[in-house]
């Protein structure tokens, strides 16, 4: 399985970003997705997931009320919307897919990951 994440851009503070992350292969739709982020100098941290059928979500709470998982499994993509952004949320964004149908906080649930995208928040 390959992962292709974009949407990532320059964006001021309050604004508002969609990133998308297209899965190539066949077990797209069984599989549990989620969105990580590393800082510059900082560990890579967890943001969001979403259960195999978008039925479950799971928020940082950093995000939690500013940002929202979803999935078109006929597109084979997950997205991540973002509202209300802050320079904290400057980071370079992944995405991740699971080898479960739920999944968590914890990368080593995940078992592939994209190349990241860059989203950098203006004060």
């Amino acid at each position: 399985v390959q992962l292709q994440a974009s949407g990532g851009g320059l964006v001021q503070a309050g604004g508002s970003l969609r990133l998308s992350c297209t899965a190539s292969g066949r077990h797209f739709s069984s599989s549990a997705m989620g969105w990580f982020r590393q800082a510059p100098g900082k560990e890579r941290d967890f943001v969001a997931a979403i259960s195999w059928s978008g039925g479950s979500t799971v928020y940082a709470d950093s995000v939690k009320g500013r940002f929202m998982i979803s999935r078109d499994n006929a597109k084979n993509t997950v997205y991540l919307q973002m509202n209300s952004l802050k320079p904290e949320d400057t980071a370079v964004y992944y995405c991740a897919g699971a080898g479960a149908q739920y999944s968590g906080p914890m990368e080593e649930e995940y078992d592939f990951w994209g190349q990241g995208t860059l989203v950098t928040v203006s004060s």
